[in-house]
């Protein structure tokens, strides 16, 4: 009978606990599949070398080492949360985890005949067997769910341990794939133009210019010679446009900023030395530093229309260049974050790698308009 009691006691305080999620949660399986993302971007990458176009090659590798490292960084951080959940979840029910496998231990050292026999006779062996048949299925499902947390334990800690070099070869990889992709602009030759603008005139509105939106009105006055009859209409890509680079809206349209500053465009959180793309086909209007917003690219991608690209450290692009949708335009600042850093900050998040910034405006007519209406970046 007080095997009884202390089984029906077991069960009852397993089920009292939380439901396990580890069905609902696959950390390590996305992490794996972050881990065949950086594998396809280095095929990606080879293949560049030998395709004949390589700028676009390279490019499309490195979105794709870039969108397998954001991958390996939240898989990791839900990795690291899981994990931290499994363990507060192991401490809070010790005990009745105990009790659950003192029962086990005791059932399993016992032979059938005598968890059947009960000293007052034949109604409570009946009884008795009532409530086993009652009791087992569920401290089975106990057993079973049990089971599968510790092996989900050790296989998120088994992953933890390979992700150190996944991140290193992911990381190298990147880093070459960015020197390929400068050296490969660096070799063009007779780049396709759509108008050829006086730049000693864009210089003299530059040193003119108090403003953003006072050099943009300007760079407005001076038409282009050679319209692109058929490019696609601006307007087709409200609400579609990709971002030009991966990340989150730092601050949004016409948010005042921690200076108090309220500008007519969004700001773009993304991480350190990421390419910048053309949202659009366009015309550079502009490409080089502008007061301190750093390296500003200003596109054309409609007769109507300007877009702002502000805030880059290096620029791939020239004045009166036409560039095809996702064609890189430059990259951001920062370095290259060791494999410790990255392991740290996805794991336990922080500040340890510094996150940078792009800011974006897109005009017309001269009048901002909301970027994040265009890029719908809700659903990115």
């Amino acid at each position: 009978m007080k095997n009884i009691r202390l089984l029906i006691a077991a069960v009852g305080l397993a089920l009292s606990g939380p439901a396990p999620l580890w069905a609902e949660q696959a950390p390590v399986e996305r992490a794996h599949q972050a881990t065949e993302a950086l594998k396809a971007a280095a095929e990606l990458m080879t293949r560049a070398e030998s395709g004949s176009d390589r700028i676009a090659a390279l490019t499309e590798a490195i979105r794709a080492y870039e969108h397998g490292l954001t991958a390996m960084r939240e898989g990791l951080r839900a990795a690291a949360i899981r994990e931290r959940y499994l363990t507060l979840d192991f401490e809070s029910r010790r005990e009745q985890l105990s009790q659950l496998l003192g029962v086990l231990q005791t059932l399993e050292r016992a032979t059938t005949p005598l968890l059947l026999i009960h000293p007052t006779g034949p109604v409570g062996t009946a009884r008795s067997g009532m409530m086993m048949s009652e009791v087992t299925p569920a401290l089975n499902h106990q057993a079973e769910d049990l089971r599968a947390q510790l092996q989900e334990l050790a296989a998120l800690q088994e992953f933890q341990k390979a992700a150190e070099h996944d991140l290193e070869w992911g990381l190298s990889g990147v880093q070459q794939a960015r020197v390929n992709l400068s050296q490969a602009i660096n070799d063009r030759v007779d780049l396709p133009r759509r108008f050829a603008d006086d730049p000693v005139r864009v210089q003299i509105l530059v040193d003119n210019s108090k403003t953003l939106q006072s050099f943009a009105d300007k760079l407005l006055e001076v038409e282009a010679t050679d319209p692109v009859d058929d490019a696609a209409p601006f307007d087709d890509a409200f609400g579609k446009l990709p971002l030009p680079a991966e990340g989150t809206v730092l601050r949004g349209f016409n948010e005042v900023d921690a200076a108090g500053l309220k500008r007519p465009g969004i700001v773009l959180s993304t991480r350190p030395l990421s390419l910048i793309t053309a949202p659009w086909a366009a015309t550079v209007r502009y490409a080089g530093p502008f007061l301190d917003y750093g390296n500003v690219i200003i596109l054309e991608p409609d007769a109507s229309y300007l877009m702002v690209l502000a805030g880059l450290d290096q620029v791939y692009v020239e004045l009166g260049q036409i560039l095809d949708q996702g064609e890189p335009v430059g990259l951001l600042g920062g370095s290259q974050p060791a494999t410790e850093e990255f392991l740290i900050e996805a794991s336990h998040g922080g500040g340890t790698i510094d996150q940078k910034t792009l800011y974006i405006e897109i005009r017309k007519d001269g009048t901002p308009t909301d970027p994040a209406k265009w890029f719908a970046v809700g659903n990115n």
